[in-house]
């Protein structure tokens, strides 16, 4: 290949690379985009929420799966561990509020523990959105 067609070439590449949408990273430091949103326990905004502690947010894509349930419940019986730590858990699934309601006595029978923290109805995806865990 010339040198002529080489810079072609790499112009091209450059070009497809600009047009590209690069996804948000979150990197350790960064300050997480805030939201507010309807949760099982309430309103929030969530860097309010947060105060001056730690929070973990996790995601599931469905309630009523065996192994979001299985996570959530395990959540539930770990969360003295995070309060320990001054971590707030807070979780994340694409159905309604009043579907977590339900789904969280599911996990109580089937688990032994419901969910003691709250879960963010995202039926909008305007969370999973905002932290690109779905397309735009």
């Amino acid at each position: 290949m010339t040198a002529g067609a080489n810079a072609a070439k790499a112009l091209r590449l450059g070009a497809l690379a600009y047009k590209k949408e690069a996804p948000m990273a979150l990197r350790i430091g960064d300050e997480a985009p805030n939201f507010t949103a309807q949760t099982t326990q309430g309103p929030i905004d969530f860097h309010e929420w947060i105060g001056n502690q730690w929070a973990i947010l996790f995601s599931h894509p469905k309630d009523f799966t065996p192994v979001c349930t299985t996570e959530l419940g395990y959540m539930a019986r770990i969360k003295p561990e995070f309060d320990k730590r001054n971590t707030k858990i807070i979780g994340l699934s694409v159905d309604s509020v009043d579907d977590h309601k339900k789904w969280a006595k599911d996990i109580e029978e089937t688990q032994g523990a419901a969910p003691n923290y709250p879960i963010i109805g995202d039926s909008d995806f305007k969370v999973a959105k905002l932290y690109d865990m779905l397309p735009g």
